[in-house]
């Protein structure tokens, strides 16, 4: 049970910004975020190193995964397969696509929010609508493994994106991508979800200025 809550605890930490990419620490400072047993949070440590969100440095303590272009890129790449096949699998299942018109109603708003005065609330605002249509396409794979593939990668995700808040111009674009997205699962068009959830990861890599994978590979 203690080791359990410590890897829950240790994920929030990190989704949520307290441990943030590049950070070291020693063993004990991480008991303390954490506030759990030392035996746990070791434990913790050493699932969160097989997910790639940190490195163990024997005798010393833990480095947070940082934001190298090599990590980012495959981090993004990941989310766009499994996206793919998320929406892809939803539209042949004919799954209820009723919750897409709560999503494009958030990314309408959003949309019209940074068309206006910038607020601090605005980037963290919009990564949560950012990551609530990526959770729903995820949401088709109906596979428990690759569920939890994508889980663990959020994790990185949200690593990264606490590297480089959205500025109102990406928060632009990446909802009117968004929007291209939901407007192709809406019509069940396979082929340009695909297509348009492909296009959002490649200017999405671009935005971070890291070098796309190239189609077909």
């Amino acid at each position: 049970m203690l080791n359990t809550r410590a890897q829950v605890a240790l994920a929030e930490a990190l989704r949520h910004g307290e441990l943030h990419a590049g950070q070291f620490l020693s063993m004990p400072q991480l008991v303390d975020i954490l506030k759990l047993p030392l035996a746990a949070v070791r434990e913790a440590a050493r699932h969160a190193s097989s997910s790639g969100w940190l490195e163990i440095i024997p005798k010393r303590g833990v480095q947070i995964m940082d934001a190298r272009p090599g990590t980012i890129r495959d981090s993004l790449d990941m989310r766009m397969v499994l996206d793919q096949e998320g929406a892809r699998r939803r539209i042949l299942d004919g799954d209820e696509l009723a919750p897409l018109g709560a999503l494009r109603q958030a990314h309408e708003q959003m949309l019209a929010a940074a068309r206006g005065a910038a607020t601090p609330e605005l980037s963290p605002n919009a990564i949560a609508v950012d990551l609530s249509l990526h959770d729903f396409l995820a949401g088709g794979l109906n596979n428990p493994l690759l569920r939890s593939c994508y889980d663990s990668n959020r994790i990185r995700i949200a690593i990264l994106q606490r590297v480089r808040p959205f500025v109102q111009e990406r928060i632009l674009s990446a909802m009117e991508e968004h929007l291209a997205i939901i407007d192709a699962v809406e019509r069940r068009d396979i082929s340009a979800a695909v297509e348009a959830i492909a296009y959002h990861c490649e200017r999405t890599q671009h935005w971070w200025g890291v070098p796309a994978y190239h189609r077909g590979r």
